[in-house]
């Protein structure tokens, strides 16, 4: 196995960070010298990997409670559990990732309509009350086939450039909040795979991105909690079945890994990875709905510094097997509400309730079987 695959697979793990979120390596294979297919095997790398992770700030858009000295807290604490697939073959990658995320109280689980809250009908105040944290599932899939393996040849390996892929893939999600948000798109395009120092690599794919639904109780006629009425006007101002539908529109997701090989030979433990994916405007924010548009969404997780704990404590025989990590995430215009803008988002024009935006610091373990 090349040292790159051995690399992406290592760094797969930062990449479902989003597991509320958003994309996935895809790398290549080299050219191989004339040997017969039949001495290798199909998959000539797979690595499968689970994680626990902690944050601290998470945010789920329109979610938040009152502060005791005023303003609004949107802050959530979530337990991320995840399960990595990764393999490669000879025209290209696959990678799969799924990920439980467990809410704290700021963000209740139904029947709760906000943080330790019940509507009970659109004129009557609400009543306290001691909802569990919502559970978020979040799956991700993204698959390359390599211009030099399906052409047979390098042309496409020039410089720090190391191959141009085909990607495809999809996303899908769902929450057992009040909204209980179900949440489906593809992506399709292409992936520049280039290389870094210390046998490291950065991918960037220009992609075409279509949610083409994302299921939300807010929208379906005959509901309306939080402050609203209910809509009367079935295909105008409310969906029959809440189910919301997006236009296509542009995507960049952007990906890279590199050892920190700079280190004196002793600490040659520690690397670092990142991710980043821009998502264009996809139409009204309840589309096909009229109303408030979306924004431009940046979903990133811009440096991870992962230790090789197994590698470290049991040698280079073991490396990754083990890793520990800490990394930093921002999410802005989470997915793709405009924090300026929207009512989600405030709760009165430039009065934010914070919670569109998510900006924290949190940190996993990663092992490898």
């Amino acid at each position: 196995m090349s040292f790159r695959h051995k690399a992406i697979a290592a760094a797969a793990l930062s990449l479902a960070a989003l597991a509320s979120t958003s994309f996935a390596k895809a790398a290549d294979l080299p050219v191989k010298a004339k040997k017969a297919v039949a001495d290798l095997p199909f998959f000539l790398v797979i690595d499968d990997r689970v994680t626990f992770s902690w944050m601290p700030n998470g945010t789920d858009p329109g979610v938040f409670s009152p502060k005791p000295g005023g303003g609004y807290n949107a802050d959530t604490a979530k337990q991320v559990y995840s399960f990595t697939h990764f393999d490669v073959w000879a025209m290209g990658t696959n990678f799969f990732t799924i990920s439980m995320l467990k809410s704290d109280h700021n963000d209740p689980a139904n029947p709760c309509t906000n943080a330790g809250v019940i509507q009970t009908s659109f004129t009557s105040a609400a009543i306290p009350a001691s909802c569990a944290g919502a559970t978020e599932f979040y799956g991700l899939f993204r698959s390359t086939l390599g211009w030099n393996e399906l052409f047979g040849t390098k042309a496409f390996t020039y410089g720090p450039l190391h191959n141009i892929s085909f990607e495809a893939g999809m996303d899908a999600g769902t929450e057992n909040n009040y909204l209980s948000p179900a949440k489906r798109d593809v992506v399709a395009g292409l992936q520049f795979a280039f290389d870094l120092p210390y046998k490291g690599y950065i991918d960037v794919a220009p992609l075409m991105y279509w949610e083409f639904s994302n299921q939300d109780t807010f929208t379906q006629c005959g509901t309306g909690f939080a402050g609203t009425i209910a809509y009367p006007a079935a295909g105008a101002t409310c969906l029959i079945d809440g189910n919301r539908s997006f236009k296509p529109t542009w995507a960049v997701e952007v990906n890279y890994y590199m050892d920190l090989g700079f280190l004196p030979e002793n600490m040659q433990y520690f690397s670092i990875s990142g991710r980043a994916g821009w998502y264009g405007n996809k139409g009204y924010e309840n589309n096909p709905l009229p109303g408030t548009q979306t924004a431009v969404e940046l979903n990133s997780e811009p440096i991870r510094l992962t230790l090789d704990a197994s590698k470290a404590l049991w040698g280079n025989k073991y490396s990754h097997f083990v890793d520990v990590w800490v990394a930093y995430r921002y999410w802005q215009n989470k997915f793709g509400i405009d924090h300026a803008t929207s009512a989600i988002c405030n709760v009165a024009p430039g009065v934010s309730n914070n919670s569109c935006t998510e900006s924290t610091v949190y940190t996993g373990i990663t092992v490898k079987f």
